[in-house]
């Protein structure tokens, strides 16, 4: 008797789409914790702490394993071996490119499926992996995004580069200048630098000397901030700043109100779109953690929804669970979300990148503009 009334339960709460039963999974999470780059992983790690809420809330209890890889691609691998070793359903991260890279083989060997929720690097879903699947626009997106806004605002015949030297500032800044190659606009400088340097000056200098209509950015927050401030100091005055995202993108670059004002960077999400729940995500974030949450912490949010859910609806088997993320589609903050092969991409999402200013401290949206909430300011005005 016990037993048919247990069946009939159960078949009553399936059958009932708002009645649901409370589902465990193992989910792992890898992400820049401490070192350079924890800044925006702290946003990561929100935007998964938000998202292990709204788990819950569906009946689905995360068991969330994370490891810190403090930005080093040697201890993101062991962490992987780690996580593989623990049974996880699956593994959302690392942040960085040069970290989410070298995991992806690792995903590969050990068969467990991988949602890289936020790093750039082209290579990491152009290797067809089976495993290995990403929500965020690749680097590519990146520097066509930002040009083709330039080019919509005015008529730029030249650019410089200024770039770090890292899997992110590379892969960016080569398919940025393949891209500006098709568009007919010169290449005058082409300047890497090792990340973390303590002075530009000399670089941007050269830069200067060259009058270029452009400048395009690579680089994360320390960075970003120190190369504003140095171009101011030297004159430098293209007739735009544009930073590839990282660190241009973060609260901490706009709040730098006096270098920071008027630049262009690209994003892959803002609280303004028009994509489900947005402006609410922005709102709960920004409640519980008392600042502004950026992109990254969208994409974490996102791609450990997408995860979580999917391994808990295959019972947490990891064949089944990658099965059902490359069949899956979902729509939420991030927009509508899929995971194709296209143009040599193995399960990427093709995501809509959006064009940001900071005015007057703030990021506004300024293209496309069917997602504008500010006309843009064109050109880069003289520095005070």
């Amino acid at each position: 008797m016990m037993k048919r009334g247990f069946v009939f339960v159960l078949a009553f709460c399936l059958a009932l789409p708002g009645i649901s039963l409370a589902a465990n999974v193992k989910i792992g999470f890898i992400n820049s914790i401490t070192g350079p780059e924890a800044p925006i992983g702290e946003n990561l790690t929100n935007g998964v702490t938000l998202a292990i809420e709204d788990l819950k809330k569906k009946g689905i209890d995360v068991q969330l394993l994370k490891e810190d890889d403090t930005g080093k691609p040697q201890i993101s691998m062991s962490a992987m071996e780690k996580l593989a070793g623990q049974g996880v359903s699956g593994v959302v991260g690392p942040y960085t490119s040069a970290c989410a890279n070298a995991v992806a083989k690792l995903a590969e060997k050990y068969k467990v499926p991988l949602l890289v929720p936020a790093a750039a690097k082209e290579e990491i879903t152009r290797q067809h992996l089976k495993y290995v699947y990403r929500l965020n626009a690749p680097a590519d997106q990146y520097a066509s995004s930002l040009i083709d806004a330039a080019l919509a605002m005015g008529k730029p015949k030249t650019v410089a580069f200024i770039y770090e030297n890292t899997d992110f500032g590379t892969s960016t800044t080569k398919t940025a200048k393949e891209y500006v190659a098709k568009k007919g606009i010169k290449v005058v400088a082409d300047e890497s630098y090792s990340k973390g340097s303590p002075d530009y000056r000399s670089t941007l200098t050269k830069i200067k000397a060259q009058k270029p209509d452009l400048v395009f950015m690579v680089s994360y927050v320390a960075d970003a901030i120190l190369l504003m401030r140095q171009s101011r100091e030297i004159g430098l005055q293209p007739q735009a700043f544009l930073g590839g995202g990282a660190g241009f993108t973060t609260v901490q670059f706009a709040k730098e109100k006096e270098i920071s004002n008027n630049v262009f960077s690209t994003t892959q999400w803002t609280d303004d779109v028009n994509w489900p729940g947005a402006k609410d995500f922005f709102n709960r974030y920004k409640s519980k953690f008392g600042k502004e949450p950026t992109y990254h912490a969208a994409c974490a949010y996102q791609a450990m929804l997408i995860m979580a859910e999917t391994a808990s609806k295959n019972g947490g088997d990891r064949e089944k669970t990658r099965a059902g993320l490359k069949s899956g589609s979902w729509k939420g903050i991030m927009g509508d979300t899929k995971f194709e092969d296209y143009d040599g991409f193995t399960n990427q999402n093709k995501h809509q990148m959006l064009i940001l200013q900071i005015q007057n401290g703030q990021f506004e949206t300024v293209f496309p503009i069917k997602f504008a909430s500010k006309k843009p300011v064109f050109p880069f005005p003289k520095w005070k």
